[in-house]
């Protein structure tokens, strides 16, 4: 039977620069309206229904909702009204604050600063250009403005994510790196993950390149300049996908991944999801036991342990002064973890890079076959 088709959805970024966008054009035009679009960066267009509608002449702001509509994937969010309330301000520049039902930073590690809304830099990003765009259109260049984004309901909401664990308090994040959200069944990604595979093949490669995700994706082609068209996207499938390579007759893989992702294959995880277990501070801890002198160890052992993202636990490895060693063991976990998921059949070299595109460790012929692709 032919798989339905999913239909993809509007990350809560996405609502919250549309709903950004209308209510600042209805600030300025003094007009109401009911829909707007925006261009989402997977270059995608969202048109989005404006609804609760709510001007204040007397403090100069406008506030409009965007219902999140996640599509077809298992989203908790869906359904729920992503508002912003906009104001002008005197001087150049747009403001981004959180309100109510959106969480705020905690601890360090997170894509913000201790204390900031949970607001991610795409969304920031989306919103700030939409706005200034909007103030453009309307030749009001010498003005900025002021956004609050709020989610009535986000604190309970964020109780069914990961928010409260990452110590984001008080609501959910407002995420989203490409703007939409693309549901796939996992027999649909390992179909479409076999399928490029076949297509680079038929194209002649001999190396099968392949990055879990999208900052993968933006990782090459930030740093290395290779097209995103030229890389095989594993989601959380890092198993299946060295299966597939060695089966579709490659005798080479380049692997290119976050520490996020990758420490769970350096510790024998064959698929990333959350939902088969966490276990990357465990991992980080046993492999810095083994490579770090013992009394190193024991004074990082607990910090590493209490944290929740692992930029965080490298940069307390890198303090050691002695983090090379344990990068360097975690490189070659992986790769030896993914030439024996294929039997032998596969010579695998792998990227890892951590915060803001930083290399941090590559297996000795990583770079080599870097410049053969």
């Amino acid at each position: 039977m032919e798989e339905k088709k999913l239909r993809f959805g509007f990350t809560t970024g996405s609502c919250a620069a549309a709903a950004s966008k209308a209510a600042l054009f209805m600030l300025l035009s003094g007009k109401e309206i009911n829909s707007v679009t925006i261009m989402t960066p997977k270059e995608i267009p969202y048109h989005a229904e404006i609804i609760d509608i709510n001007k204040d002449p007397k403090k100069g702001l406008v506030s409009c909702a965007v219902i999140k509509d996640g599509g077809d994937d298992p989203d908790v969010t869906t359904g729920y009204k992503i508002y912003a309330s906009v104001s002008l301000k005197d001087t150049p520049g747009i403001e981004i604050e959180g309100g109510e039902g959106v969480g705020r930073i905690t601890k360090p590690g997170m894509d913000q600063p201790i204390g900031n809304a949970a607001i991610n830099s795409v969304p920031r990003k989306m919103i700030t250009e939409n706005l200034e765009e909007t103030l453009k259109d309307f030749r009001r260049t010498d003005k900025g403005a002021s956004v609050i984004i709020s989610v009535p309901g986000g604190e309970e909401l964020a109780q069914k994510t990961f928010n409260p664990k990452l110590g984001i308090t008080g609501g959910i994040s407002i995420l989203g790196t490409t703007g939409i959200v693309e549901p796939m069944s996992d027999a649909a990604i390992t179909s479409t993950i076999r399928v490029e595979a076949k297509i680079r093949k038929a194209e002649g490669k001999e190396i099968l390149m392949a990055a879990p995700g999208n900052y993968g994706l933006n990782f090459l082609k930030e740093v290395y300049g290779i097209d995103e068209k030229n890389v095989v996207m594993s989601s959380n499938f890092v198993f299946d996908t060295v299966q597939i390579a060695a089966n579709e007759g490659f005798s080479k893989l380049l692997f290119a991944g976050h520490i996020g992702k990758l420490i769970k294959v350096a510790g024998g995880i064959k698929n990333t999801h959350s939902k088969y277990g966490d276990h990357r501070m465990e991992i980080l801890s046993d492999l810095a036991k083994k490579c770090l002198d013992y009394d190193t160890y024991l004074l990082i052992k607990d910090r590493i342990e209490a944290c929740v993202m692992t930029d965080e636990a490298v940069k307390i490895i890198s303090e050691t002064g002695q983090g090379e060693k344990v990068f360097k063991k975690i490189a070659a976990n992986i790769k030896t973890n993914m030439e024996g998921w294929s039997l032998g059949k596969l010579r695998v070299e792998v990227i890892v890079f951590s915060n803001e595109n930083t290399e941090l460790v590559a297996t000795r012929k990583a770079h080599e076959w870097i410049k053969e692709v």
